[in-house]
């Protein structure tokens, strides 16, 4: 059971990270998009006087799926696991933690502005067929 979990929550989470990424990119997913990283950011932030910068319960999950496995250590971060066992490198977790926190940023404005402007166009257009 355990090594379904983990290749589950793997699964799981580089789909969720993807679509963290880019869901803001496709008109039909920009809502989930938004609620999604608003909570993503949250987690990120809100949670860290409790569990540490960049807290990601999915993360905290499938790592204990994996210690029980026996596997260790692991990062701290779920990005540079994938990044580093895709690359072979050691990459730097600072170097990690930037890049995907401004990824998340930039997600998140991109995720605010497509939306703030679809919901414009959507009220904006019964006014216009109305005339």
């Amino acid at each position: 059971m355990l090594i379904f979990l983990d290749y589950f929550l793997l699964i799981f989470h580089v789909a969720l990270t993807a679509f963290n990424a880019l869901g803001w990119a496709f008109e039909r997913t920009r809502k989930a998009h938004l609620l999604l990283i608003v909570l993503t950011l949250a987690s990120w932030t809100v949670l860290s006087p409790f569990f540490g910068w960049g807290y990601c319960p999915f993360t905290d999950w499938h790592w204990q799926v994996k210690r029980a496995l026996g596997e260790g250590p692991l990062p701290g971060s779920f990005i540079k696991y994938c990044l580093d066992g895709c690359t072979g490198w050691d990459s730097d977790p600072v170097m990690v933690t930037y890049a995907t926190a401004a990824v998340g940023i930039v997600a998140l404005g991109m995720s605010l502005t497509l939306n703030v402007l679809t919901w414009q166009k959507r009220r904006e257009r019964p006014a216009a067929e109305t005339v």
